[in-house]
């Protein structure tokens, strides 16, 4: 059986937490969790280690500050590596990627180096709503015109790797932070000629907590995706 680590990145998600990782193991008893958490003023962290005395395979890297969630994903990408993982699955913790949908990854993960859930491609859907789905939507549209890249889905966190057969691939090549960081990576992984797999998710609006989505990102996003263009 493949080793598989899924990996989520918490900043105030104390409500969540207990739910989203009871529902990963409930779908998937066999993988292991990594959870890194920025010093959650909520006390996620004290939650997590609530949770590992119940659940066994349950990692936490307690991080002093907010450092971003660029700076999470590369740690977890480095995690995997160094502890041999074959597949790293990353999501958010909010509920906004349904646990239930783990076992399509892995599916896919047997043949592809890479999966990405997808709100935009035929069956997936995102529950959004108004002023954010909107620049969801359009905002990956606008992304794929600009960029050339076959692929719907530039903005989500719900994604796939193969460990063994990205190779030398590694999260440390993407040069952007924020949310851009998750553009960025499709970039770099199509300029790799790495083959990209997506499949349908359904895209949940959190229930509890609030989004972490600065406006200044949307911006930050734009400017990213000039800077890649220019360079292409």
């Amino acid at each position: 059986m493949k080793k598989i680590l899924v990996f989520t990145a918490t900043y105030n998600e104390k409500e969540n937490i207990r739910e989203l990782i009871s529902s990963i193991f409930s779908n998937c008893p066999y993988v292991d969790i990594l959870i890194i958490d920025d010093n959650s003023p909520d006390k996620t962290a004290e939650e997590i280690l609530v949770l590992k005395s119940e659940f066994k395979k349950i990692s936490l890297i307690n991080r002093e500050s907010k450092l971003g969630l660029d700076t999470a994903h590369k740690l977890a990408y480095k995690f995997a590596k160094e502890k041999d993982y074959d597949y790293l699955i990353t999501m958010d913790a909010d509920l906004s990627h349904d646990p239930a949908e783990l076992t399509n990854f892995i599916k896919n993960l047997e043949t592809y180096p890479f999966v990405i859930g997808s709100r935009y491609v035929s069956g997936g859907k995102c529950l959004m709503r108004g002023r954010r789905l909107i620049i969801s939507k359009y905002g990956n549209i606008f992304i794929r015109l600009i960029l050339g890249i076959d692929c719907n889905e530039f903005t989500t966190s719900y994604r796939g790797f193969d460990i063994k057969k990205l190779g030398s691939f590694n999260l440390d090549i993407v040069k952007a932070s924020g949310y851009s960081f998750f553009m960025k990576t499709i970039y770099e992984i199509s300029k790799r000629n790495i083959e990209i797999k997506e499949i349908p998710i359904t895209f949940k609006d959190r229930s509890f907590g609030y989004s972490k989505l600065p406006k200044i990102e949307i911006f930050r996003t734009l400017l990213n995706l000039f800077i890649m263009l220019f360079k292409k």
